[in-house]
């Protein structure tokens, strides 16, 4: 997986950020995006981010994942 891959969330995440549902439990599971960045170093530091996959799925939504939660298409 690489930064411009088209990914689908394969495993059940639930988000509460959701622009259309807001505050509320949504399932994202089986929505597609695209890889934006894969976050390894933080101000020229290496870190070791517990989601380090960053997905853009519309203009308003994107959300950090981990690498086994997603599939490239």
């Amino acid at each position: 997986m690489k930064v411009g891959d088209r990914v689908r969330v394969v495993q059940s995440v639930v988000v509460y950020h959701h622009p259309e549902h807001k505050k509320e439990a949504f399932d994202i599971k089986g929505l597609e995006g695209q890889v934006l960045d894969i976050i390894t170093e933080w101000q020229g530091r290496p870190v070791s981010a517990n989601l380090p996959v960053l997905v853009q799925f519309d203009k308003k939504f994107r959300a950090h994942f981990r690498d086994f939660e997603l599939e490239v298409i």
